[in-house]
C-alpha cells in the first residue's frame, strides 16, 4: 500500500515567497518602524503630555530640516560616498538668511541662502568626483571652514529675523500642521520618486553596488557623484532657511552636530554604509524617531546633555547592525 504526499500548492508557495521577498527588501523600513511604534506606546505611558496633538505637531515640524536633508543624504550614502558638512552649511545660510534679510530683501536673501547652500554642495562634488578627493576628507573640511566663514560674518552673535515673508515658512500653519512639515512631505515623496522610479535613481544605486560596471556601460559617474553631493548642499541650505524663519533668528551655531543626527537617521532607515541600497521612505521615519527620542526625554526630564550621548549610541548600534547586515547580504551573493 503506497502513500502519497500532497504538494504543497504553487499558489501557496508564490505567496509565502513574495511575502519573504518582500520583508527581505525592506526590512530596514520594517525594523524602523516597529522601533518607533514601540516608543511611541512607551513614551504614551510614561507621560500624558506625549500623545497630544499640540506636542506631536511641534515634533514633526522639529524634525522637519533633518527629514529635508536626510532624503538628500540617503542619495549620497546610497552612492558610497558621506557629507559631513550638512550642519556647518545648515549655520552658514541660517545666519545669511538673517543679515540680508534684515538689511536688504527678504526674497533676495531667501535665494541668496538657497544658492549658497547648492554652491557649496557643488564643490563638495566637484572636488569629490573630479578631483578624486575622498568625499571624507573633502566634507570635513567643509565641515570647519563653513562654520568659520558662518562666525566670520555674524562675529559669533545671532541675527533676530521679522521679515513677514520669512517668518510663515518656519510657522505658517495649514490644514493643522506647520509649514515645515508640509515642505518635509513634498521633499520626501519627490525623493522617493526620483530614486524609485527615475533613471538617476537607479544609477545613484548602481554608483554603490558597482561603479566600475556603470563607467563601462558609458554612464558618467563623476556626473552621478557631482549631483548628489550638490543636493545635500541645496537640502542642507533649505533646512537652513528652515531653521532659521522657525527661531526667528539666523546663528552661526546653528546645526551643530547636525550632521550626526542625518546619517543616525539615514542608517538607522536601512541604508547601507558601503552603498548600493538605500531607501527614503526609511531615512525619514529614522528622522522621525531621532526627534521622539528627543521630545520624550524632554517630556520625561531627562537631563538634556542625554540627548547627544543616546544619539550617538544609537549611530553606533545602527553601524554595527548595518555592517552586519552588509556582510550577510554580500555574503549571499557571493
Amino acid at each position: 500500500m503506497s502513500t502519497r504526499t500532497a504538494a504543497p500548492a504553487p499558489g501557496r508557495a508564490d505567496r509565502r515567497g513574495a511575502r519573504q521577498d518582500f520583508v527581505s527588501r525592506n526590512f530596514g523600513v520594517l525594523s524602523i518602524s516597529a522601533v518607533l511604534a514601540v516608543l511611541f506606546v512607551f513614551f504614551s505611558v510614561q507621560t500624558d503630555a506625549f500623545l497630544t496633538t499640540n506636542n506631536l505637531v511641534n515634533v514633526a515640524r522639529q524634525v522637519a530640516p533633518t527629514v529635508v536633508v536626510a532624503v538628500a543624504m540617503t542619495f549620497v550614502i546610497t552612492t558610497g560616498a558621506i557629507d559631513l558638512s550638512v550642519g556647518s552649511i545648515l549655520g552658514l545660510t541660517a545666519a545669511a538668511l538673517a543679515i540680508v534679510a534684515e538689511s536688504g530683501s527678504a526674497v533676495v536673501a531667501l535665494v541668496l541662502a538657497l544658492v549658497l547652500g547648492l554652491g557649496i554642495g557643488l564643490v563638495n562634488g566637484a572636488l569629490t568626483a573630479f578631483g578624486k578627493l575622498q568625499s571624507f576628507i573633502v566634507t570635513l573640511a567643509a565641515l570647519t571652514a563653513v562654520r568659520g566663514l558662518a562666525l566670520l560674518i555674524t562675529d559669533g552673535y545671532s541675527t533676530p529675523i521679522t521679515s513677514d515673508f520669512l517668518l510663515p515658512i518656519g510657522n505658517g500653519r495649514l490644514a493643522g500642521l506647520y509649514t515645515p512639515t508640509w515642505i518635509a512631505v513634498v521633499v520626501v515623496a519627490a525623493g522617493w520618486y526620483v530614486f524609485n522610479h527615475t533613471r538617476f535613481g537607479r544609477y545613484v544605486v548602481a554608483v554603490g553596488s558597482n561603479a566600475e560596471s556603470l563607467r563601462r556601460a558609458g554612464v558618467d559617474v563623476r556626473r552621478i557623484q557631482l549631483a548628489v553631493l550638490t543636493l545635500t548642499g541645496l537640502a542642507a541650505g533649505l533646512a537652513g532657511v528652515i531653521t532659521a524663519a522657525r527661531l526667528a533668528s539666523g546663528s552661526s551655531n546653528s546645526g551643530t552636530l547636525f550632521e550626526l543626527e542625518v546619517i543616525t537617521a539615514v542608517v538607522l532607515g536601512g541604508t547601507a554604509l558601503m552603498g548600493g541600497k538605500g531607501s527614503i521612505v526609511g531615512s525619514a521615519i529614522g528622522a522621525v524617531t531621532l526627534g521622539v527620542i528627543s521630545n520624550g526625554l524632554v517630556l520625561l526630564r531627562v537631563d538634556v546633555y542625554w540627548v547627544p550621548i543616546t544619539q550617538g549610541i544609537i549611530l553606533i548600534v545602527a553601524i554595527l547592525l548595518n555592517a552586519k547586515l552588509f556582510s550577510r547580504i554580500t555574503g549571499q551573493r557571493g
